[in-house]
């Protein structure tokens, strides 16, 4: 037995090379740069903590105090965990099997006493890897705790677009909170106007009542407001899996909306396969399958086992030693299916990951030309809002000198404060747009509390240029 353990390192190194296809990263046609987009390469943006780039200090506390409390990326951890198990259980640890087992027994007869015998046994069997299909069984195994490992990246970019994008609400109805209060002030103020005026018979009462109606819609704009933005708050608890009355008396205690920086390199599309975790995670499942057929190929040729026992009774000793060897027959056609099977499982993946190549380059582009759209429209608002201001600074002296009625100044009021919470609103979706668009390119999926890898992966991917 000690001789058949010392045999294994050598067993392992024997054999032919592994049967099935060799692995071999993926390639597919790529632009050379994005539409609109620039010409130059970016670094492994997966380490960049680019939401410190709003320099809102509470945003920042929260997504990275949340990358340790978010469920789904704890979830995603605890699968590395199961992913890292699932590989020490191959290669050797799936070649060798064992058993040992001892026994005493008493026994006797009536009149004769009692007699004790001992029995022990140790047994032990090892398959020569002649065909690979436990080296690819191994390969299988470590593809997929790549896989685990890339999908923690995808669920933090989740975790991250949902937790800014909520965020981002938030201070959007803060403002629109703030904003609607100033029109209530406005519109309490015009309507002290018209009781005046309507005291001094310059006012009717049908001026008075659109007053008050005016300030009646303004004030049941509050609720629905401070209802969004509670659901806000709400929902970034969840996230980070803390409560939410804290959180809200700290949310309160500022409500500026979030602002971005004014310049940023998208990179080249070749870079998403570097940084967006979602394609290295495909990779990883189309190498897995590829060595799946490897291993389903080896089960058409001859197993080889060696066997080894060793057996001790009370009087007699006895050892045995020898190969089997074994190869289906009756069952080929079915082994011949599996291995078939499993050839188009393999080529599925690689669609996948084609697919989701082809995806994230959109989304790029999608994010960029909202992004650029978004930004035009807010400038433009931003400036209608303006106008409306000055707008309604004229309005008020024209009503109080009698050029201008009190329907035209209430209109004017209405323009001005829908105006402001317009802007706002549009501001909020170019701050979303500008996360949306740092996700795209897989910047910040590798983040964590310890110190960001210097010597990140620099693994050089193939790509096609696509004329």
């Amino acid at each position: 037995m000690i001789k058949l353990l010392k045999m294994v390192p050598f067993l392992l190194l024997t054999g032919c090379a592994a049967v099935g296809p060799d692995w071999k990263a993926p390639t597919t046609p790529l632009s050379v740069k994005f539409t609109d987009g620039g010409s130059t390469s970016i670094n492994n943006v997966a380490y960049r903590a680019w939401w410190r780039d709003f320099n809102d200090p509470l945003l920042t506390k929260l997504v990275e105090q949340g990358f340790d409390q978010s469920l789904d990326i704890l979830k995603a951890k605890e699968q590395i965990r199961e992913a890292e198990a699932k590989l020490r259980q191959t290669g050797v640890n799936s070649a060798l099997s064992g058993s040992a087992s001892f026994d005493r027994l008493r026994s006797g007869t009536e009149g004769q006493g009692v007699s004790m015998s001992s029995e022990s046994s140790l047994n032990a069997n090892f398959v020569i890897d002649l065909f690979g299909g436990i080296r690819r069984e191994r390969e299988a195994a470590a593809s997929y705790l790549a896989a685990a490992q890339a999908n923690v990246g995808t669920e933090r970019l989740a975790w991250l677009a949902e937790l800014i994008a909520d965020y981002s609400n938030a201070r959007y109805y803060q403002q629109a909170l703030a904003l609607t209060r100033n029109t209530i002030a406005t519109r309490k103020e015009t309507l002290a106007i018209t009781q005046r005026e309507l005291a001094v018979g310059s006012a009717t009462q049908y001026e008075l009542a659109e007053a008050e109606a005016a300030l009646q819609s303004a004030q049941a704009e509050l609720p629905s407001y401070l209802a969004q933005f509670r659901a806000s708050v709400f929902s970034i608890a969840t996230l980070i899996d803390k409560p939410a009355g804290p959180l809200m008396v700290e949310m309160q205690q500022t409500s500026n909306q979030l602002l971005i920086p004014n310049s940023f390199n998208t990179g080249l599309p070749a870079d998403l396969l570097r940084n967006r975790p979602d394609i290295r995670y495909y990779e990883a499942i189309l190498h897995q399958q590829v060595a799946t057929v490897g291993e389903d190929e080896s089960s058409l040729y001859p197993s080889i086992t060696l066997t080894g026992s060793i057996s001790n009774t009370d009087s007699v000793n006895s050892w045995s030693f020898g190969p089997s060897i074994s190869l289906g027959i009756f069952n080929r056609g079915a082994l011949h299916a599996k291995r078939d099977a499993q050839i188009s499982a393999a080529k599925q993946a690689e669609i996948d990951w084609r697919s989701t190549v082809k995806s994230a380059v959109e989304d790029v582009q999608v994010a960029q030309s909202n992004l650029s759209l978004y930004q035009e429209q807010a400038k433009l608002l931003n400036k209608a809002a303006a106008s409306y201001g000055k707008a309604l600074k004229l309005g008020r002296n024209n009503y109080r000198n009698g050029a201008m009625t009190l329907l035209d100044l209430l209109d004017t009021v209405r323009s001005e404060a829908s105006a402001q919470i317009s802007a706002a609103s549009a501001h909020n979706s170019e701050v979303k747009e500008w996360a949306t668009l740092q996700i795209s390119i897989g910047a910040g999926a590798g983040y964590s509390d310890t110190k960001a890898s210097e010597n990140a992966d620099q693994k050089e991917y193939k790509t096609v240029s696509m004329e």
